[in-house]
């Protein structure tokens, strides 16, 4: 029986988590198709000995022309990485609809998608990882939040459900859990604030204001001294992927194990106070 591939897909390479994590394994000697939404982003990538390819998790024609390259020069995707995604801010009442679809599109329709085409080939050679970026947000929920948070739950259903359904066809699927990582991240999250408040004078202007100034604060604050930069989870990635036994699932800066663990310890109207001392609640 021939070698199984070991070929890797990224999706959203052009900055952060996905670049890291591209640079990281073909300089350790993988095999890395990255993919963007705009490949010409990825020059870099392609002189560290990426292959480079356009793939848009929004656009299913985008996503199934990669997944036939790759599977056309290497036979099978053997590690996909699950990256593409930004978060969404906003009360949830002020989060106009297109944008939560596109939050959703983006986020989890797009990666159960590509997921799906990549599935086939990796059963038929009987091995194969998937991984997920999820969030310690899939984990806990900020106010202002919403959106983003639903997306990385979904993520943490899905990673369960699927690393049961595909163990037996020789398929790990791993979940990542970072938490702050010093990336364009926040400055997306921002934008994605200022994009709904834009012409707005509501019941949320002046908490959607606080939220954009508080996750600024996070990473631009001392707390980011608790982050790390997405060099952190490249490295953390690359460690599972190469495991013979996999983990489920790994939490990535301390900034994640805290409030991850807060979270588990305190119930609900406790966490809601603590939340309360940072964020004025609108009335």
């Amino acid at each position: 029986m021939a070698e199984p591939s070991k070929a890797v897909l990224v999706t959203g390479c052009s900055s952060g988590i996905g670049h890291a994590t591209a640079l990281r394994l073909a300089r350790n000697g993988w095999t890395v198709y990255a993919t963007a939404r705009r490949p010409e982003t990825l020059g870099e990538l392609r002189e560290a000995g990426c292959e480079t390819l356009a793939l848009d998790v929004t656009d299913e024609d985008s996503m199934r022309a990669a997944v036939a390259e790759v599977e056309r020069r290497e036979g099978a995707i053997g590690v996909l990485v699950n990256n593409a995604g930004y978060s969404q801010s906003g009360a949830v009442e002020s989060v106009p609809m297109d944008a939560v679809r596109r939050q959703f599109e983006t986020n989890v329709l797009g990666l159960i998608a590509l997921t799906q085409m990549a599935l086939p080939r990796m059963r038929e050679q009987r091995w194969g990882k998937i991984v997920n970026i999820g969030s310690m947000g899939g984990r806990l929920t900020l106010p202002g939040g919403g959106m983003y948070h639903a997306t990385k739950y979904a993520l943490e259903a899905i990673s369960d459900a699927l690393r049961f359904e595909v163990r037996g066809f020789g398929i790990d699927v791993i979940l990542l859990e970072p938490g702050l990582i010093t990336t364009e991240f926040g400055e997306a999250a921002n934008a994605s604030v200022a994009a709904v408040q834009a012409g707005a004078d509501g019941p949320y202007t002046a908490f959607n204001a606080r939220v954009a100034a508080e996750t600024k604060g996070a990473y631009e604050g001392p707390m980011r001294h608790l982050g790390g930069g997405p060099e952190r989870v490249a490295k953390a990635l690359e460690r599972a992927v190469s495991r013979r036994r996999a983990p489920s699932r790994m939490t990535i800066t301390p900034s994640a194990k805290l409030l991850i663990g807060t979270r588990r310890l305190l119930p609900d109207r406790a966490w809601d106070a603590a939340m309360r001392a940072q964020l004025p609640a609108p009335e």
